[in-house]
């Protein structure tokens, strides 16, 4: 890898920011230089800038979120690596559409359930019944379950902020048992010289060898051992995204649910669900970990809380506009 892109690479981790915002970043900033012929970006400027965010926008049609991103990375490389600010960019941030989220109803979330097995079954059981994103759900360490107080800690969630949320009593036992599958992957790590959890850098600098102890194991592990990204020394990581999500498509064309449902579509439901049966909407900011209470509010819009007791005309008892045929 060329020594301006290491140099990005070296920014990027001295102000610690994740993994997936690394590997973004460093995409983006990869692809614009080989979107200008391999120029130099010291060499490129403003006019350089917007033919790239054009092409994305119009040749490629990619998202409002996606061309933010590919902005974020672009003025963050000029900022931090070139010093440079950009200003007066014909390309400002795009304004993302207002969506309402798609949310199941309890029969759905069921029949989807009743699809899956095992560890997927159980993970998608914690996005609904904890409200979680899937990567705080792969990224639970046997350390972090709390059965005394019926709580899941969730490390570093989105901003990296902590927070705690719901252990559904539910799930006591299946995750009981996870936890004894997970221990068992760590005993045998053990066995055969290995054992060392995969921390944030930070963190296996403070911890050292104690990263080999069985709190700080996943609760979901990947099946093989892999090379620390950024330390290099051999771990176990949790199981991957794509490899949840390959199952979660699966069960949903099984079940017959005629909605599209991703991971996050559980969350959606989370929420939902809890406002439904009267729970106050700072609880469940508190639970979600949303920093704005405006970011949660565009549940009660799902629920209806706004129309509550409002009747549609033609359902008026005095109106007979279609009668029974």
């Amino acid at each position: 890898m060329s020594p301006f892109i290491e140099s990005i690479r070296a920014v990027i981790r001295t102000k610690h920011y994740s993994l997936k915002t690394e590997k973004s970043y460093l995409y983006w900033a990869k692809y614009f230089i080989r979107f200008h012929q391999l120029r130099h970006p010291n060499e490129m400027g403003n006019r350089e800038v917007e033919a790239f965010l054009s092409h994305l926008a119009v040749i490629r049609g990619v998202s409002a979120a996606t061309q933010n991103q590919a902005l974020c990375a672009i003025v963050f490389m000029y900022k931090h690596i070139l010093d440079r600010e950009l200003t007066n960019l014909k390309f400002g941030y795009a304004k993302k559409p207002r969506n309402l989220p798609t949310v199941l109803d309890a029969q759905e979330v069921q029949k989807i359930l009743t699809c899956m097995s095992g560890k997927y079954w159980l993970i998608t059981g914690i996005l609904y019944g904890s409200g979680l994103r899937v990567h705080e759900a792969l990224r639970l360490r046997i350390k972090d379950i709390d059965f005394n107080n019926k709580s899941l800690f969730i490390f570093r969630g989105k901003g990296g902020k902590d927070r705690y949320t719901l252990l559904p009593q539910s799930l006591k036992a299946p995750i009981q048992q996870q936890v004894a599958a997970a221990k068992k992957y760590h005993a045998k790590d053990l066995r055969e010289g290995f054992g060392m959890a995969s921390l944030p850098a930070s963190l296996i600098r403070k911890y050292g060898n104690a990263a080999k102890q069985q709190s700080w194991q996943f609760l979901f592990p990947s099946r093989v051992r892999c090379t620390h990204p950024i330390e290099g020394y051999i771990c176990r990581h949790h199981l991957h995204e794509t490899a949840f999500a390959k199952s979660l498509r699966q069960a949903v064309t099984r079940s017959g649910v005629a909605k599209r449902v991703t991971a996050h579509t559980f969350r959606h439901s989370f929420a939902t669900r809890l406002l439904q049966s009267g729970a106050d909407i700072r609880t469940v900011q508190e639970l979600l970990g949303h920093a704005d209470l405006r970011t949660t509010e565009i549940y009660t819009h799902v629920v209806g809380s706004r129309r509550a007791g409002t009747i549609s005309p033609i359902d008026l008892p005095e109106q007979h506009l279609f009668p029974n045929p």
